[in-house]
């Protein structure tokens, strides 16, 4: 997975339904809880697993399992086939941010670093933004 410099706006006008609607709602939230963060737009394989399109907001650099340094995005926003998908890759005290916000999100399935669920009136919207708040600030 690659970070592009194809328009994110474009591809966030391109996603059509109530899922486009739902990830443009997210998008303008993060951005307002992340107003330092840059937002780039991500393509290619995520993991070995299928071709995704995944917009980041901030920049983090980390050391992969081979040993390379990388540089990766503390929060991503994706649109699947059936569900939206968002990462947050912060840690704190060696463990991702988001193992302390178990249970508390709603409707939701939950990952190490990943949130999957149908639809923003699944989420505990204000918790899921106090998550994005605190993934921007330990990057700083």
């Amino acid at each position: 997975m690659k970070r592009t410099s194809k328009s994110v706006d474009d591809h966030l006008a391109s996603l059509a339904g109530q899922r486009g609607e739902d990830i443009r709602a997210l998008d303008r939230a993060i951005r307002e809880r992340m107003p330092e963060a840059a937002r780039h737009l991500y393509e290619g394989k995520l993991w070995g697993g299928s071709d995704q399109r995944i917009v980041g907001y901030g920049i983090m650099d980390y050391q992969n399992r081979s040993g390379e340094d990388v540089e990766w995005f503390v929060v991503g926003l994706a649109a699947q086939k059936t569900y939206i998908s968002m990462y947050v890759n912060a840690v704190e005290g060696g463990t991702y941010l988001l193992a302390g916000y178990e249970g508390r999100l709603g409707k939701v399935k939950i990952g190490s670093a990943s949130i999957s669920f149908d639809s923003v009136d699944d989420v505990d919207f204000e918790i899921l933004m106090d998550l994005v708040e605190r993934a921007g600030q330990s990057t700083r």
